[in-house]
């Protein structure tokens, strides 16, 4: 018969156990004793279990009872979470978000809103993507992802709608022991015909053959942005980096900035857009974290 237990029943249940007396579980809920009795009762007949015993003054839980309670509150708890998750998405919120960000996004200003995300939105799933280049726009025009955080593309698929954030500063870094970091003077196009130029794999159709930023004859394509800064310590080659990923060993001399002609120039920076679908607009999770990026990219 357990199949007739209520959620009123356990939460007598829960409060005559929590209150260690019938008539003050009934204070509590705002109902008579033999009401709360009654309750207790007609739950230990469904359970087939004696939850209280009651040949003292007052009542105290079997071990079945004790045992029984632990997992009431679960039920509760849980009941009140799907409440609470239902009255969300009646107000605009969206069961997950799933997001697809440029690997070139500042990774700390990124773990920083994801945080707040996490304290702001608790019972919101999030899936995190990390893609290069026409990747993101790829992601997001498939349905695959609600908002994404890319660069400029020369030709943005015309069903995303695109918002600018902000410009992610851009540096050219090698390894101190490589003959570019030695030179003096501004790279040339010569000087680094003969060293290897570490870029980051194009995974897209819409950028597909298109390069950025590529300057040498000689390139390694990576897999991803940590490949790329290994590789660059190990003194594999030289790239353009986000100027925040590479601060610290630019200080602690384990890169050397360097400026290559007709790559980036001094100052140079990569515009970063929030893009999503014009016919899936953000929910309110998604346009938070759109507009947090915004606000902590221009306090």
């Amino acid at each position: 018969m357990i199949d007739g237990v209520s959620l009123d029943q356990l939460r007598v249940f829960i409060a005559a156990a929590d209150e260690k007396s019938f008539s003050a579980a009934g204070r509590k809920l705002a109902r008579t004793q033999s009401v709360v009795s009654h309750a207790i009762a007609n739950l230990e007949a469904r359970l087939g279990v004696v939850l209280f015993d009651r040949s003292s003054r007052y009542p105290v839980l079997t071990p079945a009872g004790a045992s029984l309670l632990i997992r009431a509150r679960e039920v509760i708890r849980g009941v009140e979470g799907l409440k609470a998750h239902a009255r969300s998405l009646a107000g605009g919120l969206e069961p997950e978000l799933a997001l697809a960000v440029d690997v070139m996004f500042p990774q700390g200003l990124l773990t920083r809103v994801v945080s707040d995300f996490a304290a702001r939105f608790p019972d919101t799933p999030l899936r995190l993507y990390v893609e290069a280049l026409g990747a993101v726009a790829e992601a997001v025009v498939s349905g695959q992802c609600t908002v994404g955080v890319m660069g400029a593309l020369p030709r943005p698929p015309p069903a995303l709608q695109i918002e600018r954030l902000r410009n992610v500063p851009l540096v050219t870094v090698v390894a101190p022991s490589s003959p570019l970091a030695r030179l003096g003077r501004a790279v040339t196009s010569a000087d680094v015909a003969g060293h290897v130029q570490l870029v980051v794999t194009d995974r897209s159709r819409l950028t597909a053959g298109v390069d950025f930023g590529v300057a040498s004859p000689q390139t390694w394509r990576l897999a991803d942005l940590a490949s790329k800064h290994a590789f660059l310590l190990a003194g594999l080659g030289w790239g353009h980096m986000p100027a925040e990923t590479v601060a610290d060993d630019v200080a602690q001399g384990r890169l050397v900035l360097i400026e290559v002609e007709g790559a980036l120039g001094g100052g140079a920076s990569l515009p970063m857009h929030a893009v999503y679908r014009i016919d899936a607009q953000p929910g309110r999770a998604g346009r938070w974290f759109i507009e947090q990026v915004r606000e902590t990219a221009h306090p």
